[in-house]
């Protein structure tokens, strides 16, 4: 089964993917690297350092290493010694941890960039389980990094080895130099095998770094049923969205019947549009469009209107033309200020009962009216 959900696993890990699993720690990490600039740092600062901690080392076994009569007869002043013994100890070679511990956060920083992740220290019962334990030990993973450490062992073992053969003169003639000369050949001796060292080792992580990024990306690669899963959850699966689209047109629905009964007046072709306008001089600069719709909405509308006494004026090419190109919530176009004047005009008219006449011509430019526009084709 794991097979096949391996050969199964055919797309590139998304961008979400690669991001949730920096959250919990899961990078490409390369060992060898680190191992490498762990080498390369321990080399420089023994380069430029070795001598000075030799000798410092030197100062500190003999000053420990001496007594006299009253550190005899005290003991608490031996203890004191010692103690002062370890601190200059760890000063001596503070450098050298200090440049250890940048080397490998460096190094993994290189491959993986900065990560903290909280979630990579929780505890984790089922790491304990022993039958897990044992299926990683007898995985093909841990064979290959078996392999592997082998391979890099005997190549570094064996280069050093090499140079050790090549410099065998010079380590056998230190017995017969003086100390101070002995100590500083030794330490030339040790810093070449370890520049060679760090060369093999070298070919070894130009090798894994590449390794360990396609082996992550693989390991990453995600089902086609993964990828589409993913892309409902980010951009919502279609029957929940059409849902909600469908209740936003309701409310908006509702909330537009709701501002019927204020309009000022309901302007319709008879059978297909209506369309309700407010026009309140001292807070509008112009008439605004408060409802709108056709077929059923349309039919509605002008219930409301007739329920609430709202003026209904029929206009077939100003309704046209609103419905075409005036939203709700919007105030009316320009072009059509004319030919909404003539129906406030109209409607005022109506209120005061004064028997007003429906105007035969509405002033609708007519590349606003639907209608005319296609007439003219």
């Amino acid at each position: 089964m794991a097979e096949d959900s391996d050969l199964e696993r055919t797309e590139p890990a998304s961008a979400r993917k690669l991001e949730q699993a920096r959250e919990q720690g899961n990078v490409p990490r390369s060992r060898e690297l680190a191992t490498l600039a762990v080498l390369l740092a321990s080399v420089g600062v023994i380069a430029f350092m070795g001598l000075h901690m030799l000798r410092g080392l030197y100062g500190v076994m003999h000053s420990t290493l001496s007594f006299n009569a009253v550190d005899i007869s005290t003991p608490a002043m031996m203890g004191r010694n010692l103690m002062q013994a370890g601190m200059d100890g760890v000063l001596l070679f503070l450098p050298l941890a200090a440049a250890v511990v940048v080397a490998a956060v460096v190094a993994n920083l290189m491959v993986s960039g900065w990560v903290f992740s909280p979630k990579a220290l929780e505890f984790n019962f089922s790491k304990l389980n022993p039958i897990t334990g044992l299926a990683r030990i007898f995985s093909w993973s841990s064979l290959a990094e078996l392999v592997k450490a082998l391979l890099k062992g005997g190549l570094i073992a064996g280069v050093a080895g090499w140079m050790i053969w090549v410099q065998r003169e010079g380590i056998l003639g230190l017995a017969a130099e003086p100390l101070e000369a002995a100590m500083v050949h030794f330490g030339q001796i040790t810093l070449l095998t370890f520049l060679a060292a760090a060369a093999a080792f070298g070919l070894i992580v130009l090798l894994d770094v590449p390794f360990q990024l396609w082996n992550y990306q693989r390991s990453m690669r995600m089902t086609q049923q993964e990828v589409r899963q993913e892309g409902k959850e980010m951009e919502g699966d279609p029957q929940i969205k059409a849902r909600i689209r469908s209740l936003q047109r309701e409310a908006a629905r509702r909330r537009m019947m709701q501002a019927v009964p204020k309009a000022d007046v309901v302007v319709t072709n008879p059978l297909h549009f209506a369309v309700a306008l407010k026009y309140e001089e001292r807070s509008m600069s112009a008439p605004q469009v408060v409802a709108k719709g056709s077929q059923l909405v349309a039919e509605r509308i002008k219930e409301l209107a007739r329920e609430h006494r709202v003026p209904i004026v029929e206009a077939p090419p100003l309704a046209r033309a609103l419905h075409r190109h005036a939203e709700i919530g919007e105030t009316i176009p320009g072009a059509l200020f004319t030919a909404v004047a003539q129906l406030l005009a109209y409607v005022h008219q109506l209120n005061r009962s004064l028997n007003p006449v429906l105007p035969e011509h509405w002033e609708v430019p007519p590349n606003l009216d639907p209608a005319a526009a296609r007439e003219a084709v």
